[in-house]
């Protein structure tokens, strides 16, 4: 059963949402592991595109967009918003305000909750869903620290 993790951040801009989101990809990326990022639209999967380019001055994290002209299968690191990525992936990172119905194919699912409403109603959402599914739920306070 897919684990889940929503790290729950004081940040309230989508802008932060994706600075944080860059650096937790370069960590588990660091760690081995291939990650499906699911965005909103195109627009903000290639803003988060960029945004990976140039989070941090020194940092690589080899990535791809993924959409109907270009399948990606062997980069580590994939970022797309509408279908199911082609290859397994071990963390799903969802920005989106839906829930993809795929998430399920993945070790981890990872949500990335700013005080933003729209933001705010979405991943409650997702949250009761998960839960009335008895998926395993943690939590990552990321306000308490300084």
């Amino acid at each position: 059963m897919t684990d889940v993790l929503f790290y729950v951040l004081a940040a309230t801009k989508l802008s932060e949402q994706m600075q944080f989101v860059c650096r937790l990809t370069e960590k588990v990326q660091a760690q081995g592991k291939k990650i499906y990022i699911h965005a909103n639209s195109k627009e903000h999967a290639t803003a988060l595109d960029d945004q990976l380019w140039q989070f941090r001055e020194n940092a690589f994290v080899p990535h791809a967009l993924v959409d109907e002209e270009h399948p990606v299968n062997d980069c580590p690191v994939q970022i797309g918003w509408h279908e199911a990525p082609i290859a397994f992936h071990d963390v799903i990172i969802n920005l989106s305000n839906e829930l993809p119905d795929f998430f399920a194919r993945f070790e981890r699912l990872v949500e990335v909750v700013i005080q933003e409403d729209t933001v705010l109603e979405s991943t409650r959402d997702h949250y009761r869903f998960l839960r009335d599914r008895g998926y395993p739920i943690s939590h990552q306070d990321m306000r308490l620290r300084t």
